[in-house]
Protein backbone atom coordinates (compact mmCIF):
# COMPACT_ATOMS: atom_id res chain seq x y z
CA UNK A 1 0.00 0.00 0.00
CA UNK A 2 2.95 2.51 1.20
CA UNK A 3 6.63 2.47 0.15
CA UNK A 4 9.02 4.80 0.59
CA UNK A 5 12.02 3.73 -1.47
CA UNK A 6 15.85 5.11 -0.62
CA UNK A 7 14.26 8.21 0.32
CA UNK A 8 16.13 11.61 0.73
CA UNK A 9 14.76 15.23 1.77
CA UNK A 10 16.91 18.14 2.51
CA UNK A 11 15.84 22.09 3.78
CA UNK A 12 18.61 25.07 3.14
CA UNK A 13 21.25 22.20 2.28
CA UNK A 14 21.03 20.13 5.69
CA UNK A 15 19.61 16.81 5.44
CA UNK A 16 16.41 15.60 7.05
CA UNK A 17 16.41 11.71 5.48
CA UNK A 18 19.27 10.10 4.34
CA UNK A 19 18.32 7.19 1.75
CA UNK A 20 15.20 5.72 4.09
CA UNK A 21 13.02 2.43 2.87
CA UNK A 22 10.31 1.13 4.64
CA UNK A 23 6.57 -0.30 3.57
CA UNK A 24 3.28 -0.47 5.33
CA UNK A 25 0.37 -2.64 4.52
CA UNK A 26 -3.05 -2.16 4.12
CA UNK A 27 -4.75 -2.60 7.76
CA UNK A 28 -1.57 -1.99 9.33
CA UNK A 29 -1.08 0.60 12.77
CA UNK A 30 2.22 1.85 12.66
CA UNK A 31 3.43 4.27 15.41
CA UNK A 32 5.94 7.32 13.76
CA UNK A 33 8.44 8.28 16.51
CA UNK A 34 11.37 10.60 16.84
CA UNK A 35 12.36 13.89 18.64
CA UNK A 36 10.30 17.09 18.23
CA UNK A 37 12.22 18.20 14.82
CA UNK A 38 13.36 15.11 13.81
CA UNK A 39 11.16 15.05 10.76
CA UNK A 40 8.06 13.47 11.03
CA UNK A 41 5.57 15.73 10.06
CA UNK A 42 7.58 15.83 6.82
CA UNK A 43 7.89 12.27 6.46
CA UNK A 44 3.83 12.97 6.44
CA UNK A 45 3.86 15.17 3.77
CA UNK A 46 5.79 13.20 1.75
CA UNK A 47 2.73 10.70 2.05
CA UNK A 48 -0.27 13.35 0.84
CA UNK A 49 2.49 14.82 -1.73
CA UNK A 50 2.67 17.84 0.33
CA UNK A 51 6.79 17.59 -0.03
CA UNK A 52 8.23 16.24 -2.64
CA UNK A 53 11.56 13.85 -1.74
CA UNK A 54 15.01 15.63 -3.19
CA UNK A 55 16.16 11.99 -4.03
CA UNK A 56 14.01 8.47 -4.23
CA UNK A 57 10.16 7.93 -4.12
CA UNK A 58 7.06 7.59 -2.56
CA UNK A 59 4.46 5.29 -3.92
CA UNK A 60 1.01 5.58 -2.20
CA UNK A 61 -1.78 2.58 -3.64
CA UNK A 62 -1.30 3.51 -7.71
CA UNK A 63 0.37 6.92 -7.02
CA UNK A 64 4.13 7.40 -7.29
CA UNK A 65 6.14 10.82 -5.97
CA UNK A 66 8.41 10.80 -8.77
CA UNK A 67 5.54 10.58 -11.42
CA UNK A 68 2.30 12.13 -10.01
CA UNK A 69 0.62 15.13 -11.97
CA UNK A 70 -0.85 18.14 -9.92
CA UNK A 71 -4.24 16.90 -11.29
CA UNK A 72 -3.90 13.66 -9.41
CA UNK A 73 -2.72 15.48 -5.57
CA UNK A 74 -6.78 15.62 -5.27
CA UNK A 75 -7.59 11.96 -5.80
CA UNK A 76 -4.70 10.69 -3.75
CA UNK A 77 -5.72 12.92 -0.80
CA UNK A 78 -9.27 11.40 -0.95
CA UNK A 79 -7.83 8.20 0.07
CA UNK A 80 -5.89 9.76 2.93
CA UNK A 81 -7.70 11.03 6.41
CA UNK A 82 -5.10 13.62 8.38
CA UNK A 83 -5.56 14.02 11.87
CA UNK A 84 -3.66 17.51 13.63
CA UNK A 85 -1.95 18.61 16.40
CA UNK A 86 -3.98 21.44 16.66
CA UNK A 87 -7.26 20.31 15.67
CA UNK A 88 -7.86 22.78 12.62
CA UNK A 89 -11.23 22.69 12.74
CA UNK A 90 -13.34 25.98 11.49
CA UNK A 91 -14.31 28.12 14.24
CA UNK A 92 -17.49 29.81 12.79
CA UNK A 93 -19.49 26.46 11.79
CA UNK A 94 -20.93 23.94 13.95
CA UNK A 95 -19.31 20.46 14.27
CA UNK A 96 -22.36 19.08 12.52
CA UNK A 97 -21.41 21.76 9.25
CA UNK A 98 -17.60 21.34 9.96
CA UNK A 99 -17.60 17.67 8.67
CA UNK A 100 -20.41 18.91 6.00
CA UNK A 101 -18.37 21.02 4.72
CA UNK A 102 -15.18 18.10 3.90
CA UNK A 103 -18.23 16.48 2.28
CA UNK A 104 -19.73 19.19 0.17
CA UNK A 105 -16.52 19.97 -1.54
CA UNK A 106 -16.53 16.57 -3.23
CA UNK A 107 -19.84 16.77 -4.27
CA UNK A 108 -21.51 14.34 -1.96
CA UNK A 109 -25.24 14.12 -2.34
CA UNK A 110 -26.59 15.54 0.99
CA UNK A 111 -28.65 12.29 2.10
CA UNK A 112 -25.57 10.64 1.71
CA UNK A 113 -23.77 13.66 3.89
CA UNK A 114 -26.41 13.28 6.68
CA UNK A 115 -25.75 9.61 6.90
CA UNK A 116 -21.96 9.67 6.93
CA UNK A 117 -21.55 11.91 9.66
CA UNK A 118 -24.36 10.26 11.70
CA UNK A 119 -22.03 7.37 11.65
CA UNK A 120 -18.75 9.40 11.93
CA UNK A 121 -20.06 11.16 15.01
CA UNK A 122 -21.10 7.87 16.12
CA UNK A 123 -17.99 6.83 15.64
CA UNK A 124 -16.21 8.84 18.16
CA UNK A 125 -19.14 9.04 20.35
CA UNK A 126 -20.32 12.87 20.04
CA UNK A 127 -23.26 12.46 18.55
CA UNK A 128 -24.87 14.76 21.71
CA UNK A 129 -22.28 17.40 19.94
CA UNK A 130 -23.65 18.27 16.73
CA UNK A 131 -24.96 21.35 16.89
CA UNK A 132 -21.87 22.74 19.10
CA UNK A 133 -19.16 25.29 17.96
CA UNK A 134 -15.45 24.00 18.83
CA UNK A 135 -15.32 26.89 21.26
CA UNK A 136 -17.58 25.13 23.47
CA UNK A 137 -15.45 21.58 23.08
CA UNK A 138 -12.95 20.53 25.51
CA UNK A 139 -9.95 19.69 23.48
CA UNK A 140 -9.80 15.77 23.65
CA UNK A 141 -13.45 16.53 21.97
CA UNK A 142 -12.10 18.66 19.54
CA UNK A 143 -9.59 15.83 18.46
CA UNK A 144 -12.35 13.23 18.20
CA UNK A 145 -14.05 15.54 15.30
CA UNK A 146 -10.76 15.55 13.92
CA UNK A 147 -10.60 12.18 14.02
CA UNK A 148 -14.54 11.78 12.79
CA UNK A 149 -13.68 14.75 10.24
CA UNK A 150 -10.59 12.00 8.91
CA UNK A 151 -12.35 8.91 8.62
CA UNK A 152 -15.57 10.46 6.94
CA UNK A 153 -14.69 9.61 3.36
CA UNK A 154 -14.02 6.57 4.25
CA UNK A 155 -9.55 6.29 4.01
CA UNK A 156 -7.37 3.48 2.94
CA UNK A 157 -5.18 5.46 5.35
CA UNK A 158 -5.19 7.94 8.01
CA UNK A 159 -2.34 10.14 9.29
CA UNK A 160 -2.08 11.27 12.73
CA UNK A 161 -0.02 14.06 13.38
CA UNK A 162 1.36 14.38 16.79
CA UNK A 163 -2.74 13.93 17.81
CA UNK A 164 -1.87 14.21 21.28
CA UNK A 165 0.44 16.55 21.55
CA UNK A 166 -2.21 19.16 22.58
CA UNK A 167 -3.75 16.86 25.77
CA UNK A 168 -3.85 15.45 28.81
CA UNK A 169 -2.67 11.77 29.32
CA UNK A 170 -5.81 10.26 29.81
CA UNK A 171 -7.43 11.87 26.95
CA UNK A 172 -4.37 10.96 24.49
CA UNK A 173 -4.87 7.50 25.96
CA UNK A 174 -8.44 7.46 24.62
CA UNK A 175 -7.64 8.99 21.20
CA UNK A 176 -4.71 6.37 20.95
CA UNK A 177 -7.61 3.77 21.82
CA UNK A 178 -10.09 5.68 19.08
CA UNK A 179 -7.64 5.48 16.48
CA UNK A 180 -7.26 1.64 17.42
CA UNK A 181 -10.80 0.49 16.98
CA UNK A 182 -11.12 2.46 13.23
CA UNK A 183 -7.63 0.72 12.41
CA UNK A 184 -9.40 -2.84 13.90
CA UNK A 185 -11.88 -2.70 11.07
CA UNK A 186 -9.28 -2.17 8.54
CA UNK A 187 -8.34 1.80 8.12
CA UNK A 188 -4.65 1.51 8.04
CA UNK A 189 -2.98 4.15 10.85
CA UNK A 190 0.27 5.86 10.80
CA UNK A 191 0.34 7.85 14.36
CA UNK A 192 3.24 10.29 14.65
CA UNK A 193 4.12 10.73 18.36
CA UNK A 194 6.87 11.65 20.65
CA UNK A 195 4.90 10.13 23.97
CA UNK A 196 7.24 6.97 24.15
CA UNK A 197 4.55 6.21 26.84
CA UNK A 198 1.98 6.06 24.67
CA UNK A 199 3.55 3.91 22.32
CA UNK A 200 4.34 1.35 25.40
CA UNK A 201 0.79 1.18 26.13
CA UNK A 202 -0.09 -0.76 22.59
CA UNK A 203 2.51 -2.54 21.07
CA UNK A 204 2.76 -2.01 17.45
CA UNK A 205 5.15 -1.95 14.33
CA UNK A 206 7.26 1.13 14.89
CA UNK A 207 9.30 3.54 12.93
CA UNK A 208 11.99 5.52 14.60
CA UNK A 209 13.72 8.47 13.11
CA UNK A 210 16.69 9.61 14.76
CA UNK A 211 19.47 11.46 12.65
CA UNK A 212 18.35 11.28 9.62
CA UNK A 213 18.14 7.41 9.56
CA UNK A 214 15.05 5.39 10.49
CA UNK A 215 15.00 1.88 12.72
CA UNK A 216 12.31 -0.16 12.52
CA UNK A 217 10.67 -1.56 15.39
CA UNK A 218 8.68 -4.61 15.50
CA UNK A 219 6.70 -5.31 18.41
CA UNK A 220 3.94 -7.59 17.12
CA UNK A 221 1.07 -5.43 16.37
CA UNK A 222 -1.12 -5.72 13.39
Amino acid sequence: MLEFKDVELSFNNQKLFDKISFTMNHGEFLFLTGKSGSGKSSLLQMIYMNLEPNAGEVRFLEYNSAKIKKRELPLLRRKLGIIFQEFRLLRDRNIYNNLAFVLETTNVKSREIKKRINNVLTEVGLTHRRKSLPSELSGGEQQRVGIARAIINEPVLVLADEPTGNLDPETSLEILNSLKRINQRGTAVIFATHNYELVKSFPAKTIHIDKGGIEIRDFGGK
